[in-house]
């Protein structure tokens, strides 16, 4: 049956474990999996910009022999008017999946229902679950399992929030929002995320105080304080976000062995200091990197060539 990824929440925790153990193999391994996607096409529309979205979707699914089509909505009858529906319909019979980066959750749900192969969100306003994945890996990597490790996000509620706050909580960690007063994640979605952390051993929750939601953490993230479209809040919530910053404070408060991490773009000294994404913590490239890894799984998994 044709599956689709719109959501961490659209995986069970034995399937994101699956997947997690896929693509570590994936990356171990690249050359057993070069043509798994052999004589198969993906389309992949970006109706926001991209660097490690674009790119990393594009090697993963060259390299596993597939053809990947990269499209902007302005190339598009898109950008004339077709609809989102007419345009799945379309190009399931071109492509074996359809990866779209957009705006609205709605467009996602809407072209997955029209649309008759997998669709993937390459990010929303809403999540952007195939960075968690690639999140999860890099933790995994780096301290040997996930359940029962503490996850601090320090920054905005936004759509890398509210994924991690499910993917943590799938995996059965401990996953702190450390936001300021009016930028916290939905409130469903760590709602949601609570009720799946009764399940798993884990917990999820949203803390005001940055140095508190540090503390002891296992793990330190961040992300840019204002998202793709907000770019005319910049200046405002560059009054409110500097307490949350990740610099040298939070690190000193979190465990000693504490990891970094950030999902890119940085605006240096501003969510994230020199000195702390640069530093012995960091492992925010390994972070980079494993989107493509994970990526790949991810478009294997769904088309039954794992």
């Amino acid at each position: 049956m044709e599956r689709d990824f719109l959501s961490i929440d659209d995986l069970s925790s034995e399937e994101l474990a699956t997947l997690l153990d896929l693509s570590a193999k994936v990356k171990a391994q690249p050359g057993d999996y070069a043509s798994r996607m052999t004589g198969r096409s993906v389309a992949m529309i970006f109706e926001k910009p991209s660097t490690r979205t674009r790119v990393s979707f594009e090697i993963a699914i060259a390299s596993s022999g597939g053809h990947p089509v990269a499209l902007s909505s302005a190339e598009l009858q898109l950008g004339r008017g077709e609809t989102i529906e007419d345009t799945g319909r379309v190009l399931s019979r071109y492509v074996d999946a359809i990866v779209l980066r957009t705006f609205e959750q709605d467009r996602l749900e809407v072209l997955a229902a029209a649309a008759t192969v997998p669709v993937v969100n390459a990010l929303s306003d809403f999540e952007h679950p195939c960075q968690c994945l690639a999140d999860l890996l890099t933790v995994r990597e780096a301290k040997g399992e996930l359940a029962g490790l503490t996850i601090a996000y320090l920054g905005d509620g936004n759509n890398v929030t509210h994924s991690l706050l499910l993917a943590a909580a799938k995996a059965g960690m401990h996953v702190r929002a450390g936001t300021p007063p009016g930028f916290e994640p939905i409130p469903q979605v760590v709602q949601r995320a609570s009720e799946i952390a009764a399940t798993t051993g884990g917990s999820a929750g949203v803390m005001l105080d940055p140095v508190a939601a540090s503390r002891d953490a296992d793990v330190l993230y961040t992300d840019v304080w204002a998202s793709m479209g907000q770019e005319g809040e910049a200046d405002e919530r560059a009054l409110v976000f500097p307490a949350y910053a990740l610099d040298r404070g939070k690190v000193e408060v979190a465990k000693p062995d504490v990891i970094v991490m950030h999902c890119l773009p940085a605006h240096r000294g501003q969510e994230i200091t020199d000195e702390v994404i640069d530093g012995p913590h960091s492992v925010v490239w390994d972070q980079a990197e494993n989107r493509m890894h994970t990526q790949k799984a991810l478009l294997l998994w769904l088309l039954g060539l794992d």
